[in-house]
């Protein structure tokens, strides 16, 4: 299985190192011939304003578009879920017009909804479709606040989503790759990808 991770910005290394210890072979997307050949994306953590700027720069936007209306599956994790939804509340600022983003996953996601960087927390969590607890890192963490129709919550936090998956796209507010525990990119590869 090829699986790419989008590499611009954030912890693409980390969701490399993962999806490489569960068997996958993974590529690092900068350009849009990188997604040739893949079957699924894992759009990391990072900052999301910033992704998405160099997202537009580099003309990812489009061909990441068509790789999943193509049968792509992409996970966004973090900033990648803020990446991956149709809304997005708390846009800074500065910035003027809308925060770029793919606008493939029928959610609104608040962007550090969790708090600031201090405010970093781990957490288990009890997550559809796993056993056992899943102890889960959140830094500066959005949250889902809206999921439209068709999109199946798999975890919550305290009332507020943080896990969602609809069809071949999964997001998360937390960081799974920065555990040692691989069964949420496991998850995606069985369920979105579907090996």
């Amino acid at each position: 299985m090829k699986i790419g991770v989008l590499a611009l910005q954030g912890a693409f290394r980390e969701h490399r190192q993962m999806l490489e210890k569960l068997g996958a072979e993974v590529t690092e997307v900068r350009l849009p011939k990188h997604l040739e050949g893949l079957q699924g994306l894992v759009i990391p953590g990072g900052e999301s304003t910033t992704m998405g700027k160099l997202m537009m720069d580099y003309d990812l936007k489009d061909p990441i578009q068509r790789f999943h209306q193509n049968g792509g599956a992409l996970f966004g994790t973090c900033a990648g879920a803020i990446l991956l939804a149709t809304e997005i509340e708390g846009q800074p600022k500065h910035m003027t017009g809308k925060q770029p983003s793919l606008e493939l996953l029928d959610v609104t996601v608040a962007r550090n909804a969790f708090g600031r960087q201090v405010d970093s927390f781990k957490e288990p969590l009890d997550i559809q479709g796993l056993e056992g607890h899943f102890d889960a890192v959140f830094i500066r963490a959005p949250v889902i606040t809206r999921v439209g129709e068709g999109v199946e919550v798999l975890c919550e936090h305290q009332g507020q989503v943080v896990l969602v998956r609809s069809g071949r796209l999964m997001a998360a507010s937390f960081h799974p790759e920065l555990t040692l525990d691989p069964r949420v990119h496991e998850l995606f590869l069985k369920t979105c990808v579907g090996l």
